[in-house]
């Protein structure tokens, strides 16, 4: 396999056969099933962590279905993504009550800290962050959730602790 860097400029994440082959299973365990591009596209993200370029296009050919059909429904779906993620997916939420409350300073020190900015992925894997507009706890502001749970009223000195309970 590629490493993540080769995969995000190049699109490809092993040998081409390899691939097809994986991918031509999935399509035939969903080819009479309603909805079967969407279900072939969830099984190959579960697969690979995401649809990189060379899966969608696998996907196009094997399917028989316009890459810009694929690259649509990706775009369309939130759940779909494009880019690798890591093993614990950090969400900060930016909505008007966290940054009023300092997400900013988090945000700042999970740059600082760990490297991570919106969309970035650590270099081990380990953690990604998203940006997000609501989590919902507008009580507990500044909030992120990690891989879901839900950590409130964070502080940026708290920050180190928190991501240490995920490994």
């Amino acid at each position: 396999m590629h490493s993540v860097e080769t995969a995000l400029k190049t699109g490809e994440i092993g040998d081409e056969n390899e691939v097809r082959n994986a991918i031509t299973d999935i399509i035939n365990e969903n080819r009479d099933s309603n909805g079967a591009i969407i279900r072939v596209l969830q099984s190959a993200q579960n697969l690979y962590g995401y649809l990189p370029a060379q899966v969608m296009r696998i996907i196009s050919e094997e399917m028989k279905v316009p890459l810009s059909e694929v690259s649509g429904i990706v775009s369309f779906y939130h759940f779909f993504s494009t880019v690798p993620k890591g093993r614990h997916v950090i969400q900060v939420c930016q909505g008007t009550s966290c940054y009023v409350k300092g997400v900013e300073k988090i945000l700042k020190k999970l740059k600082q800290d760990w490297g991570l900015a919106p969309g970035d992925i650590t270099e081990d894997g380990r953690f990604s962050l998203e940006s997000v507009y609501c989590l919902g706890g507008c009580g507990l502001s500044p909030v992120m959730a990690i891989d879901g749970e839900v950590h409130g009223k964070v502080k940026p000195s708290q920050i180190k602790d928190i991501l240490d309970l995920y490994e």
